[in-house]
């Protein structure tokens, strides 16, 4: 970013920040400078800590790694995540006191092995067209967290599916249609 000076310079920026300022995060109520998720992958043993919002906008090259650490790990295909997502999973964290790593255990999932994982188990709950599918949804562990808790958060915003599997210990989000299980 470039620092701008002088007197007319000022009321544009000024402005812009106003308008930044008065907008609010998704559809959320949480209003940030920069958003910063940490995530730990189940699977692959990988680490991420992104800030992928900055400044009232989505950080590109922070959305592009995410994408990657939230590719299908068993084929390595990957797909453009839905940034609410992420929107939501933030909301959920900062609501519940702002810190902690998400524990991923599933995200994307190709079409491939979201049905060989239908075929598993017909008792597993994966959906034929499941929103993993199409990256807009996350299985997760917040460390630190009961994931009742985590659960209980996540409906709270009424801004998407939410998945309880207190078996598996996982909550599952999504930017679905609001419902539950």
């Amino acid at each position: 970013m470039t620092r701008r000076t002088g007197k007319l310079r000022l009321l544009p920026i000024a402005f812009g920040l106003t308008l930044a300022s008065a907008a609010p995060v998704s559809q959320g109520n949480i209003v940030s400078e920069t958003r910063e998720l940490s995530f730990y992958h189940t699977h692959t043993g990988n680490r991420l800590t992104v800030t992928y919002w900055e400044d009232g906008n989505y950080v590109v090259s922070a959305l592009d790694e995410i994408n990657v650490f939230l590719s299908d790990f068993r084929t390595g295909d990957l797909v453009e995540m839905d940034p609410e997502l992420l929107d939501i999973i933030y909301e959920v964290r900062e609501s519940l006191g702002g810190s902690g790593t998400y524990q991923v255990i599933s995200a994307y999932r190709s079409p491939q092995t979201n049905e060989m994982l239908r075929n598993r188990s017909a008792a597993s709950g994966v959906a034929r067209t499941s929103q993993h599918i199409l990256g807009k949804a996350i299985d997760v562990r917040l460390e630190g967290v009961d994931s009742a808790r985590l659960r209980d958060a996540a409906i709270s915003l009424q801004r998407g599916g939410v998945g309880f599997y207190g078996e598996s210990d996982f909550v599952h989000m999504d930017t679905g249609r609001v419902r539950r299980w």
